[in-house]
């Protein structure tokens, strides 16, 4: 008896090590790391692609129709949305894998004015690292993070992010 429990936990030491050995690794995004290219398509089917967004700050939404804090700070950022977008400051929502009649109606039940797009695969999601939502990713005009913000924003916390990527 005493040999088998020995063997079993040989057995699962070993394969503890096996998978921490060949485990991806799995980079985690912060301040000044170059941001991720994607190219995504909006529900207007326009499509969105990071890279053309070089030279203005990028508000980079990470959300789901379920998420109670995602609902509560949209209205906020559509708000400070029309104030920034004429001065360099893009929002991109970026949804996570649900279907397109969800997020049109979650779009048109808060009036949404910015791009909204759909990670169907959730590759987005993957390249950045996103684990809790709402996510927000601030990318300054050159293209780098500036901030990565997990959790829900207040009305003043979305103003001063968007101040913060505000081209010069």
């Amino acid at each position: 008896m005493r040999t088998v429990i020995l063997l079993l936990m040989i057995a699962a030491i070993g394969y503890t090590l096996y998978n921490n050995a060949t485990a991806e690794d799995v980079s985690v995004l912060k301040a000044g790391d170059k941001a991720p290219d994607f190219s995504l398509v909006d529900l207007e089917g326009n499509t969105h692609k990071l890279s053309d967004y070089k030279g203005q700050g990028v508000f980079l939404n990470f959300w789901g129709t379920w998420c109670k804090p995602c609902a509560k700070e949209m209205p906020a950022m559509d708000r400070q949305y029309e104030q920034f977008k004429d001065q360099g400051v893009q929002v991109l929502a970026v949804n996570i894998a649900q279907s397109e009649f969800e997020v049109q109606n979650f779009a048109d039940q808060y009036k949404l004015s910015f791009p909204v797009v759909i990670d169907k695969t959730k590759s987005v999601m993957t390249a950045y690292n996103i684990i809790p939502l709402p996510t927000t990713v601030l990318v300054n005009p050159e293209g780098e993070i500036e901030r990565v913000v997990t959790g829900e924003m207040t009305e003043q916390d979305i103003k001063g992010f968007m101040e913060e990527i505000k081209p010069e």
